[in-house]
């Protein structure tokens, strides 16, 4: 069935959502969808103000302006022209009912969950078309002479709800995993790491001024102090990587074992 399933309003600089219609739809896949309308709502800021995500089964749509988007979630073969004209029949009503200084203080989520009423009210409307009463002549030519800018999953940076592995700059410890900023325990194993590295090169080189008198004995000093360098240049190394094993497996419980085989 050719429907308007879910629609949202939010704020373009960070994506809070201020309204969204009532969920009464279980259907995964739609569930699933949501997943990438939350990830574009953040995104805003950077697209296009008109800009459609087909799906297999489900569509994104979604506008901006005035420093506020609005999206919607739809079934794949609803007509593009009706889902812009509810869009823009959104925009128009919530402009109209609140002003700008009340939406750039609000705070929390759906600080204007009452507009919900009128997106229901919509909803029933453009799910009927044949009782709609709405010239669509002028917005099919605004489609027709600025059409939507077509989204694709690589613009939306995900696979299957993952991050697109040519999304990620550098190569973390498990596939399609970006490497995180260190923590404060891990900047201080790594300057206790680099001090003891520090320190055992300077006794290495004193240890090779005195090496002529007992070449031996001094040969052998010099090499443990460069091999314990070595070793805690390469411990550095690893506690870095543990440090990473270990966020990801506390942030993926389900996925542990996956955690391991890849840092063995």
């Amino acid at each position: 069935m050719s429907t308007v399933l879910f629609a949202s309003v939010v704020r373009v600089r960070d994506g809070l959502p201020l309204s969204a219609s009532t969920d009464f739809e279980q259907n995964k896949g739609v569930q699933e969808v949501k997943k990438h309308l939350k990830v574009l709502s953040k995104k805003l800021g950077h697209l296009p103000d008109r800009c459609t995500l087909k799906g297999v089964q489900y569509n994104i749509h979604f506008i901006s302006s005035l420093g506020l988007g609005y999206m919607m979630i739809c079934a794949e073969n609803y007509p593009n022209v009706l889902a812009f004209c509810f869009l823009d029949e959104l925009q128009r009503e919530f402009i109209t009912l609140y002003d700008t200084m009340r939406i750039n203080i609000a705070v929390r989520p759906y600080s204007f969950i009452e507009f919900d009423n009128y997106i229901q009210k919509t909803k029933q409307r453009f799910n009927n078309p044949r009782s709609l009463k709405i010239n669509l002549a002028d917005m099919q030519t605004e489609i027709k002479l600025r059409p939507a800018h077509q989204l694709t999953m690589l613009d939306l940076g995900t696979v299957n709800g993952n991050v697109h592995a040519n999304a990620a700059p550098r190569k973390g410890i498990a596939p399609n995993q970006r490497l995180e900023p260190v923590t404060l325990p891990g900047i201080v194993s790594c300057l206790l790491c680099v001090l003891c590295a520090a320190l055992n090169l300077i006794r290495g080189f004193h240890a090779m001024e005195n090496m002529f008198q007992d070449d031996e004995e001094e040969f052998n000093n010099v090499a443990v102090f460069f091999i314990g360098t070595a070793a805690c240049l390469y411990q550095m190394q690893i506690d870095r990587k543990l440090e990473l094993a270990l966020t990801w497996c506390l942030s993926h419980p389900r996925n542990a074992p996956e955690c391991i085989i890849a840092n063995k």
